[in-house]
């Protein structure tokens, strides 16, 4: 039954990187709020993905804790920094790609006045999401850390997952001090590829284990 369980888990975490990977190729760029309403289906879209591909990753973290053991304080600190970050995804995902395309729905027909007007409420917005970016950043950076350190340990998995999330970690931290920002689409694509890469390496070497 462990066994089995450690297998879905593995293919888990690959569909959530699966999703997550097609939400960050369709992800549109930002623009004026006339381009804003214009790609809303897109928005829309891509951001209700993300949102479905959360509970695979959940479940898929869940799987990786339970291999790298649950009496352990590492792998259980790990779940639960990685809990953290996906539920700032989910805010993310739903402040950015849902509620901001609705509200701006309202103003399709608005005058040049009015889309100055609401101006202030999406640097808002741009203001929240920067800080959910922030958030699942770090955390799924301590996250990762935290399960490679335990992998060196208990070398529950192979080594070189170990390896490789620490030298993950590392960018994310030497990206930060370059200044690249989490929150441009940029920097998100930079950001979640190097996190996603693991999580696939994770995932496999679980479904292999």
């Amino acid at each position: 039954m462990q066994r089995t369980f450690e297998k879905k888990a593995g293919v888990s975490l690959i569909v959530f990187v699966v999703l997550l990977v097609f939400t960050m190729v369709l992800h549109p760029a930002g623009g004026s709020i006339e381009h804003l309403i214009g790609i809303t289906p897109m928005i829309i879209v891509t951001h209700s993905i993300a949102i479905f591909s959360l509970p695979f990753g959940w479940a898929g973290c869940w799987g990786l804790t339970r291999k790298l053991g649950t009496e352990e304080y590492l792998p259980v600190l790990a779940f639960f920094m990685i809990s953290l970050g996906l539920v700032a995804v989910m805010l993310a995902a739903a402040a950015n790609g849902l509620a901001l395309p609705f509200f701006l729905q309202h103003y399709r027909d608005g005058t040049q006045e009015t889309m100055d007007a609401i101006k202030p409420v999406l640097k808002f917005n741009a203001s929240v999401n920067k800080a959910f970016d922030h958030i699942y950043t770090i955390a799924f950076c301590l996250a990762i850390l935290c399960w490679s350190v335990t992998i060196l340990y208990n070398r529950n998995l192979p080594v070189w997952v170990a390896w490789s999330g620490i030298a993950i970690a590392a960018v994310i931290v030497g990206l930060y001090i370059f200044g690249v920002a989490a929150n441009s689409l940029g920097g998100f694509r930079i950001f979640g590829s190097a996190m996603l890469v693991w999580m696939l390496l994770a995932g496999w070497a679980l479904y292999k284990s």
